[in-house]
């Protein structure tokens, strides 16, 4: 059973990613973490009592920040926050990017500067445990003030309204929390702000689009080695002196990820001598040169998502040490929102290439003597042409979502927020990139596994080998026409699972 310790400074990528998908997780609210938000929360209250103008607190939100609020009026300000930034459209987020939001939102607020109690992190944390998961909307944010509908309706259900799934039912959140035994909360000065100002929306999204791409890229390096042996492709351009002597670190690490998966190759030795061919296409030669300038950007991404993810981003922030109450921008996702869109370009570069190389296993040629589309019988079966197709789809809409969402910047909020990062945009659609790389380097795993069999009985390199038995596993040899996408599904779920690798593992 996964087991998290929340104090808003620690939390690893793979805890949040464990807690996502493990329902069964435990969860506490570290003790040094209790104390710090205690002594944030004494600095709001001595503030109220004191009538002082503060931000949120005793005056409205944004636009309305001149408007003061009377103190008796002061509570109900902050359930009227929720409930009116609980407006977002869209499907619901999925079951681990809820799980996820609210880890955040509570490692956030257990970093104890954001002047709430420490209950609130205490019924997040219940919820969780309890399985019982708001239904947030997919739209309803572009990065700046914070994920405000998003954490909106999440925020909703510690008062015991929306609605949310449990187990797989969907249904009001206040009979949920009845049968769990959980009271709903009644917020108090601040904490309806600091419930729902934050990235961490964009950021979980972001951080399972991350894992995804890090598990694809290292089943991309698999396929590419199997469909250099299928294409009696050269290593040569995979030498550790090549890629020292331009020795970024990802492109020679890639290149030494291949060298391992081809070692022991009997099909590299069958073409090592006679070979008309100088050098192979650059789908085949250039694979470290790309694969490692992913490599780069997905370093980048996870440093920015780790940080991030153990960040105060709620606004204003309270420092107790300083006796300190300041209005700071920590909500702009910028960074976030760069961070996703560059993750997103180096995978759909990942793809590319990857669709490149199944071309070559598909067109008779290019293919070094393998049967048309691979198929058994070709022009009276079609083989494996159509996956090529799927291919194509899959990358021109990932092409179209590269687009750069944090470039998009729209005023909001009467020009009060006149700049914004649109980090949730692009969070939502890096991840949908990422399941489409799933599915490209599936296919280009089937394709390949299909064309080392036509150069049996030679054996490919170790790895190689390793990888194709993890094909078959899953999907059978082409005998003839059949219905091919339960087939790449099935291969997309292994990447997913780290059936082929997992970068940010094999990296530590």
């Amino acid at each position: 059973m996964t087991r998290v310790v929340v104090d808003g400074r620690s939390l690893d990528l793979s805890d949040v990613e464990a807690v996502a998908y493990d329902t069964s997780a435990a969860i506490e609210l570290d003790d040094d973490a209790r104390v710090r938000m205690q002594r944030s929360r004494s600095v709001v209250e001595a503030r109220v009592a004191g009538g002082e103008r503060v931000y949120g607190v005793t005056t409205g939100f944004g636009r309305l920040a001149d408007v003061s609020i009377d103190p008796e009026e002061r509570e109900p300000l902050q359930q009227n926050l929720v409930r009116s930034h609980a407006s977002g459209v869209g499907s619901p987020l999925d079951r681990p990017a809820v799980r996820t939001l609210m880890l955040l939102r509570a490692n956030a607020l257990a970093r104890g500067v954001s002047g709430c109690r420490p209950i609130l992190v205490e019924r997040l944390l219940q919820l969780l445990e309890a399985r019982i998961h708001p239904s947030v909307p997919e739209f309803g944010s572009v990065g700046a003030s914070g994920d405000l509908a998003p954490l909106a309706h999440v925020a909703l259900a510690l008062l015991g309204e929306g609605t949310a799934e449990h187990d797989g039912v969907l249904g009001p959140v206040a009979e949920h929390l009845g049968r769990a035994g959980i009271e709903p909360v009644t917020l108090k000065a601040k904490e309806g702000l600091a419930l729902i100002n934050g990235t961490q929306a964009t950021t979980g999204l972001g951080i399972l689009a991350l894992r995804s791409v890090e598990r694809a890229l290292a089943a991309a390096d698999a396929a590419a080695a199997m469909s250099l042996e299928a294409l009696l492709g050269t290593p040569e351009a995979y030498r550790a002196e090549v890629h020292d002597a331009r020795p970024h670190a990802g492109q020679v690490r890639s290149a030494a990820r291949l060298r391992a998966l081809l070692e022991g190759s009997e099909i590299r030795e069958s073409h090592r001598d006679g070979d008309p061919r100088v050098q192979d296409a650059y789908a085949l030669r250039c694979v470290p040169q790309v694969h490692g300038a992913a490599r780069h950007a997905l370093g980048y991404v996870r440093g920015i998502l780790r940080t991030e993810a153990n960040s105060a981003t709620d606004n204003p922030l309270v420092f107790p040490d300083a006796d300190a109450i300041v209005s700071g921008g920590n909500f702009h996702a910028q960074i976030v929102a760069q961070a996703l869109d560059l993750l997103a370009i180096a995978a759909v570069d990942v793809a590319a290439l990857s669709e490149r190389r199944v071309e070559r296993l598909l067109n008779p040629d290019l293919s070094m003597g393998l049967p048309a589309f691979l198929a058994a019988h070709p022009g009276l079966e079609s083989g494996l042409m159509i996956a090529q197709v799927t291919a194509v789809d899959l990358l021109a809409e990932m092409r179209v979502l590269a687009h750069p969402a944090s470039v998009d910047s729209v005023p909001t909020s009467a020009n009060q927020e006149d700049h914004v990062s649109m980090g949730l945009t692009a969070a939502r659609k890096t991840r949908r990139i990422a399941a489409c790389l799933e599915h490209v380097v599936a296919i280009e795993l089937m394709c390949a596994a299909e064309g080392l069999e036509h150069r049996r009985p030679l054996r490919s390199g170790r790895g190689v080998e390793m990888a194709w038995e993890r094909v078959r596993e899953r999907v059978a040899r082409l005998d003839g026409d059949r219905p091919l996408g339960a087939d790449v599904e099935a291969l997309a779920e292994a990447i997913r699972s780290g059936a082929f690798g997992d970068d940010a593992e094999e990296a530590r």
